[in-house]
């Protein structure tokens, strides 16, 4: 059959089984639009912005863990939505962004709203691709559609101009999986690099097992508890990687780096054999590698990308695989060898006494108040009130690490935040892709009164098509993170970052056609969250105005090592 270019890019988004494309009409994509409106095989939502798209369509990978989808023009379009798509290029986030571009003939003549979106965002994809041909477009789709989500994920940017969404050719439905000559991940992990890191870890004294998003991108969670729980060993999570392995149980030792725990971090410097699992130890995870690198240590890594092995840290043992695939194979060869092999339990359990000793510190003890709301306990009641089942989005700064260091996530895929990038504007539109994926969710948003206010017109999306996250803004007048700093840092300089003039959000909600509260004493605070939590048809954003002061610790500040926190203001 024929089918124009825009047929075509609808057909092959309905054969991958896209649920939800998150978008934004333009001329160069009006085709496009125009198929859209002839099918209903998937859900068109339209933000009120090009980087809301993104974002949203990046939270429903990182929640659903299926390949998210973006429709914008060219242009402004296409440039507007670079930083959503930058955040899911760092954080390994599978994704297919569609681009409109100027008919093919216009293409370097500065057409109107043209621009070179294959070069601008190259540095911030796995790949992309520029269409000029439609008889091109239903197998360069396919290939899209499969990059982003094998091996290491991540975004594709496929750029289509006016005239191929037009032209015609002859249509053939897939009859086979696409392969790629070129271009052929890893996944089974090399079985005498495996038998080596068996060995490693029963010979271990002092063993540390340290994931990241890997992880939970390659859906390995069960997997990680059965081998954490069968060497009984401890275990800590990067930010990307929480909720691989259950928060509550007693071998988490809680997250490590810039602001993890005391026991994670000390753990991470003094074991001697180190097994990271999807992780690549990030400078906001390790500090500094040359103080990391004085601790005599052996290392195994599981990647599947072997970019990221021994990047920033020389590995004894590199693992190159999908992670999932390696870890079964590591726990069937280690239930082997613990069958054949006595491992040192007394250096174990000595191990485990200093674990304790360190957990002792207690260092996520805050001291509450009777006047002022302590954002930690902002967290610890939205764990109580969701019991700890709900999909937390986040923004970025001081609000996103409480969130971070106090819900306590047992289950993956729960924790939606932008690690690698540090965006802020992302925990609204996050919110959005996570309850379109799953639309009986809680989902709560933790924000703050900065972050909220860089996509705060996605309440209008919001409000059109129902969706009903409950907002948390931890309202503390500052750029906290940039606050923090500059206490530390700059001598108490406090720089452009105090937030004047903020909006009446109550008011603003409410415009809005959602439910407005604020919040500014602790004895109302669990009252009027379960309140605003039993209300399952609203959105409601709750104005929670926190204590301006509070800071974030522990802290490991830049250019110094995991064992060098500051583990109060007394530490200054």
């Amino acid at each position: 059959m024929e089918l124009t270019g825009a047929e075509i890019v609808v057909r092959c988004l309905a054969e991958e089984n896209v649920d939800h494309v998150f978008g934004y009409p333009g001329g160069a994509v009006l085709y496009i639009y125009d198929a859209i409106f002839a099918q209903k095989d998937f859900k068109h939502i339209l933000v009120r912005h090009e980087q809301a798209a993104v974002h949203a369509a990046d939270a429903y990978a990182r929640a659903s863990g299926e390949v998210g989808v973006a429709l914008v023009t060219s242009g402004p379009g296409a440039t507007n939505a670079v930083t959503g798509i930058a955040t899911a290029y760092t954080d390994s986030i599978p994704m297919v962004i569609l681009t409109g571009q100027v008919p093919t003939h216009a293409i370097g003549e500065d057409a109107f709203q043209e621009c070179d979106t294959v070069g601008i965002t190259r540095p911030i994809v796995k790949h992309n691709f520029l269409v000029r041909d439609v008889r091109d477009l239903a197998d360069v789709m396919r290939k899209a559609f499969y990059i982003a989500r094998t091996g290491r994920p991540g975004p594709v940017l496929v750029d289509i101009p006016k005239d191929v969404t037009i032209a015609k050719t002859r249509y053939t439905p897939p009859t086979s999986e696409v392969v790629m000559r070129s271009y052929s991940p890893v996944v089974k992990g090399h079985q005498g690099q495996i038998k080596k890191a068996v060995q490693m870890l029963m010979q271990a004294e002092r063993p540390m097992i340290y994931t990241g998003g890997g992880v939970i991108l390659s859906e390995a969670s069960e997997e990680l508890r059965t081998l954490v729980r069968r060497l009984n060993v401890p275990c800590t999570n990067t930010l990307m990687g929480l909720g691989s392995y259950p928060a509550s149980d007693n071998l988490f030792v809680g997250m490590l780096g810039m602001h993890g725990t005391y026991e994670a971090n000390m753990a991470m410097q003094n074991c001697d054999v180190l097994l990271a699992v999807g992780a690549r130890f990030d400078d906001r995870v390790i500090g500094n590698p040359k103080h990391f690198a004085q601790a005599p240590h052996r290392i195994i890594h599981i990647d599947v990308d072997p970019s990221s092995i021994s990047k920033r840290v020389k590995v004894d043992v590199p693992i190159v695989g999908n992670v999932k695939d390696v870890l079964i194979e590591l726990t069937n060869q280690l239930e082997t060898a613990m069958q054949e092999t006595t491992r040192n339990e007394a250096a174990l359990a000595k191990w485990w006494e200093q674990i304790e000793a360190w957990r002792g510190k207690n260092c996520l003890a805050y001291t509450p108040s009777d006047e002022l709301i302590k954002p930690q306990s902002v967290i610890e009641t939205l764990w109580k009130i969701t019991e700890g089942e709900a999909y937390v989005t986040s923004d970025v700064g001081q609000h996103q690490m409480w969130a971070a260091q106090y819900y306590g996530f047992d289950k993956p895929r729960r924790w939606i935040n932008s690690g690698g990038l540090g965006t802020m504007g992302v925990g609204l539109p996050y919110a959005m892709g996570v309850q379109m994926a799953y639309p009986d969710a809680t989902v709560a948003c933790v924000t703050g009164e900065g972050s909220i206010q860089m996509n705060i017109q996605e309440l209008s999306t919001c409000k059109q098509y129902g969706l009903t996250p409950k907002i948390l803004c931890l309202n503390n007048r500052y750029l906290g993170m940039v606050r923090q700093w500059q206490e530390i840092e700059y001598g108490s300089r406090y720089s452009e970052s105090y937030m004047d003039a903020l909006p009446d959000f109550v008011a603003l909600a409410q415009a809005y056609g959602h439910v407005g509260m604020r919040i500014d004493k602790p004895s109302d605070l669990e009252g009027a969250m379960r309140e605003a939590f039993a209300m399952k048809d609203r959105l409601v954003f709750m104005d929670i105005i926190t204590d301006r002061s509070e800071n974030v610790w522990p802290m490991v500040k830049a250019g110094k090592g995991l064992t060098e926190m500051l583990l109060g203001s007394e530490d200054l």
